[in-house]
């Protein structure tokens, strides 16, 4: 009798690409009776959140370790694309390795690996198993990547010195200056790394999308355009996280909720740039002078500015910090209608609760889509990455969101704070948000219903990996 299904994962490193591809590996092992092993490379000891996240997998689905590679030849300066790209590349004799030991008792039906992870597909070839691309991140980011490789034959100069927006397939257009990070400098090795996987991607046996056609419907008919060499495209979001990652947060948690209970419903402003995301001394004290001015009650999610040399405010327990970083009165001037949190808030719970009226977001794919979910107005804040690119789509495509302006020292000034928080949560704009951020909620429930167009593209994909197709 023939083993169960088995699929092998590579992520890359990191929880905003590991928790979409446990969340996919769940639906899976769940609904279609498929288990699972992720196989993760690294460069030493996972962080405590990874460990705990990992060992509260379901039994379906376990996970090993891969031996820790070397950087030290790397330049200080190498950028993160790099990192993980190269942390792949270099993990795949001992991906070899493992694979070959799991086949002898497991029937791996197929090997999925995530962006940065394309190097590992010539151990699937070599062992006869199909192999499939998980894209973390925005349909349209895909939709880019997939036409990077001619874009880089057709523009000889860099991409944002180009002086007509770029249009990307299926996209609203998009000025180079906003394409993501490491598509800033051509000459850099990240761009030669997003580069290389972009031109494997066509290898992959069929591309999965953390998305969803009612919130990216062009990019996604785009890319399901057949066209001679591309892979078939199944959007299976929003796949957001279910449970916590965090432990020992007892404290923020129950503060943070108990004080939500007290607020009128949809009156509060959450505010949060992700587990990454930092802002400059002169940002936050911008920040909070327009909170205070602003008068909108809310939630900030405060970590230690990124030009203060000691990054670390609070003590082991998470929750008693010193916010000397803060304008002086600040604090005092808002206890009534605001609270300030250090480093971590419990966002799943807060975007649900029926007091929280949007969101101040970097704009990290992650926590777009749980907002979705929620039917959360936006203000899109991005940082890094392609938080831009993302941030463009929903403040310009969707419209979805208000767009927090730089000005011409690249700073959100308190005046420009207060104007969009007052826009969303008070103004005519953000009413007409609030219509528009209810029916993308409604789209993505439908999803992934029972005979939602999501779930039924997964169902699709796993009869053809149980069925080898």
């Amino acid at each position: 009798m023939e083993k169960p299904a088995h699929i092998a994962i590579v992520p890359s490193p990191g929880m905003g690409h590991l928790i979409p591809l446990v969340e996919f590996a769940k639906k899976l092992t769940s609904q279609h009776n498929l288990s699972a092993t992720f196989i993760i490379p690294n460069e030493g000891p996972l962080s405590k959140s990874q460990s705990e996240f990992l060992d509260s997998l379901p039994n379906a689905i376990n996970y090993t370790l891969l031996p820790p590679v070397n950087f030290d030849d790397l330049p200080q300066d190498a950028k993160i694309e790099t990192r993980i790209s190269l942390m792949v590349t270099r993990s795949v004799t001992a991906l070899h390795a493992t694979i070959s030991s799991m086949m002898a008792d497991k029937n791996i039906v197929a090997l999925f690996v995530d962006l940065f992870g394309t190097d590992a597909f010539d151990v699937a070839i070599e062992f006869g198993v199909p192999r499939y691309l998980f894209f973390p991140a925005s349909a349209m980011i895909l939709s880019l990547c997939l036409h990077l490789p001619k874009l880089d034959q057709m523009v000889s100069c860099e991409y944002r010195d180009v002086p007509d927006p770029i249009q990307i397939p299926g996209c609203i257009p998009i000025h180079g200056k906003d394409l993501l990070d490491p598509l800033q400098d051509r000459s850099n090795d990240a761009y030669k790394r997003v580069l290389h996987n972009a031109k494997r991607y066509l290898m992959a046996d069929g591309i999965v999308v953390n998305s969803f056609k009612g919130l990216e419907s062009g990019a996604i008919e785009a890319l399901q355009l057949e066209e001679p060499g591309k892979p078939p495209i199944y959007p299976v979001g929003p796949l957001i996280q279910s449970g916590s990652v965090e432990s020992n947060k007892g404290v923020n948690e129950s503060s943070c909720l108990k004080w939500l209970d007290g607020q009128p419903c949809g009156s509060v402003l959450y505010i949060c740039f992700g587990s990454g995301g930092t802002l400059s001394s002169e940002q936050v004290t911008e920040l909070a002078m327009g909170l205070e001015l602003s008068e909108q009650r809310f939630i900030w999610v405060v970590r230690t500015p990124n030009d203060i040399a000691d990054a670390t405010f609070f003590n082991s327990h998470g929750h008693e910090g010193s916010f000397d970083f803060l304008p002086k009165t600040f604090l005092e001037k808002t206890k009534n209608h605001g609270l300030v949190v250090p480093n971590w808030a419990p966002q799943a719970q807060i975007l649900s609760h029926r007091s929280t009226g949007g969101f101040v977001t970097h704009c990290g794919w992650n926590s777009v889509l749980e907002t979705i979910v929620q039917g959360v107005p936006m203000i899109v804040w991005p940082l890094y990455a392609e938080q831009k690119m993302n941030a463009l789509m929903l403040a310009e495509g969707l419209k979805v969101a208000m767009r927090a302006k730089l000005n011409e020292n690249g700073i959100v000034d308190r005046l420009e704070i207060v104007r969009v928080f007052k826009g969303l949560l008070e103004g005519d704009e953000g009413e007409a948000i609030r219509i528009r951020t209810q029916e993308l909620k409604e789209a993505a429930l439908s999803a992934l219903s029972n005979d939602g167009y999501s779930t039924k593209t997964l169902d699709q994909l796993a009869f053809k990996l149980k069925n080898k197709i």
